[in-house]
């Protein structure tokens, strides 16, 4: 009895690796589950937040998902889901010709708190506004993991340089500090050639992000950061304010920041009062520089709809000469094999199509942003990051804007009492509140917002939520 159990269990298994034509292949299907399994389980918070390689490199198995999906279910059940999966991998190639590209890092600097700020070059064709994030790749740290991060600078600012701020949170961010930290150290006393950062090798997919600055569309704002949520806000302000000063359209005329919590303190730090000396490397001239692409991202729509036509009408072409010249000659009749069939054309257009357009399309990139930077410094090297920057801004920010030095140690921001004075001061008006922080600052504000809609007086303003975060 026990060994019929045992021939039983094992014919159950072999019927599941069993390679049969009968239209569902077992064997693929149990390959693509199990990688789909994986995937899943290390996408449940538990997972992500405490092991982010873990999941990050699990994630790579979605190309084993897709490619034994397809040998599992065959050409016919997979043409069903084969136009999200095709619009992915136009996706996927142009951002890999992209991220090959490396750039230019002007400074690199440790900053009190944790933080690092990173100034990296960019073409002058580069679009991207006050709301837009990158992903950054830095090769000696690896050459597989990307990381979002918000940038800091304002388009106004300079026209060929982009700043980001990192919070050291983890592992690869704990990496990148002790990288500049451990950077080249040079004598004060001897003067040296401008040049790039010598210590990193970083590489930029984007800018991505809203395509509309939509914190201009309100007059009224109130901003509320978290942590490192304090980074677009920068570049809000300063867009706005340069803005205001270069007397170019501009809604905003009142902004207020909520002032400062430490909630985890209840005392100031023994720190406090003492200089925190900054760790920077060197900067060097535009001329010389190397900055990001704009393949994809913000970039130019005409060429970006060139390249998913040509590509879709490769697929297309591929699929057609495929079925005359191979499929019907041969009498190819497996299913699995066509399905095999379909995913190579699906993955081979846009790398052979596409490719071409990729091709004449960085080429027109880097003619623009030749011609453009000859007609801003007339061939003339320029330094892209002026020492006045930073207090230039600081002081922008102190003439215009709404916001306390006072740090409160212990507490936090009581939302109702700063949205009903805020109410009751600018009256019957539209006001943005935008929100980057954790995801219980972002409830508490939201509620606190339709609370205050609910109960709105005819007199009292129209509180608008925006969230711009995103929590991996």
């Amino acid at each position: 009895m026990q060994w019929r159990k045992m021939l039983s269990l094992f014919n159950y298994f072999k019927q599941i690796l069993e390679w049969k034509n009968i239209g569902v292949a077992n064997l693929p299907g149990v390959i693509s589950l199990v990688a789909g399994l994986f995937m899943w389980v290390t996408s449940l918070p538990q997972v992500r937040k405490q092991n982010f390689e873990l999941f990050f490199y699990t994630h790579q198995l979605y190309i084993v998902f897709v490619l034994f999906l397809a040998l599992h279910v065959g050409d016919f059940i997979f043409s069903i889901a084969a136009g999200g999966i095709f619009l992915f991998i136009l996706d996927r190639f142009l951002r890999f010709c992209q991220s090959r590209r490396t750039i230019n890092v002007i400074s690199a600097t440790c900053l009190p708190c944790g933080t690092v700020e990173l100034v990296i070059s960019k073409p002058a064709n580069m679009q991207y506004n006050a709301l837009s994030f990158i992903f950054l790749q830095v090769r000696e740290l690896s050459w597989l993991q990307w990381h979002p991060f918000s940038v800091s600078s304002s388009p106004l600012d300079g026209k060929f340089h982009v700043s980001i701020l990192i919070k050291v949170l983890g592992k690869w961010t704990a990496k990148l500090r002790e990288g500049i930290l451990n950077g080249p150290k040079e004598d004060p006393q001897i003067e040296q050639p401008l040049q790039p950062h010598s210590n990193l090798t970083v590489s930029v997919e984007g800018p991505y992000g809203h395509e509309s600055p939509y914190h201009l569309m309100y007059e009224n704002l109130i901003l509320v950061a978290g942590g490192i949520g304090i980074s677009p806000f920068l570049a809000i302000l300063s867009d706005i304010l340069h803005r205001i000063n270069d007397r170019k359209p501009c809604l905003p005329r009142n902004v207020l920041i909520i002032q400062t919590y430490v909630t985890r303190e209840s005392e100031p730090p023994l720190e406090e009062g003492k200089i925190n000396k900054s760790v920077s490397s060197f900067g060097f001239p535009v001329g010389n520089r190397c900055g990001v692409s704009v393949l994809v991202g913000t970039g130019n729509i005409m060429w970006s709809g060139i390249y998913v036509v040509v590509s879709t009408i490769g697929l297309v072409l591929s699929v057609g000469l495929l079925q005359v010249y191979y499929i019907n000659p041969f009498d190819i009749s497996s299913w699995w094999y066509k399905g095999l069939l379909l995913f190579a054309c699906m993955v081979a257009s846009p790398i052979i199509f596409g490719g071409v357009v990729v091709g004449l399309w960085h080429l027109w990139e880097r003619k623009t942003s030749a011609r453009e930077v000859y007609e801003d410094d007339d061939g003339q090297k320029i330094d892209i990051l002026p020492d006045n920057e930073p207090r230039a801004r600081k002081e922008l920010i102190q003439d215009y804007v709404d916001t306390s030095n006072t740090i409160r140690y212990g507490q936090r921001p009581d939302f109702g009492e700063i949205f009903g004075s805020k109410a009751e001061q600018w009256g019957n008006v539209d006001v943005g509140v935008i929100v980057c922080g954790p995801p219980t600052l972002q409830k508490s504000v939201a509620k606190e917002c339709r609370f205050q809609s609910l109960r709105r007086r005819c007199n009292h303003p129209i509180f608008h939520f925006n969230s711009h975060s995103f929590d991996l």
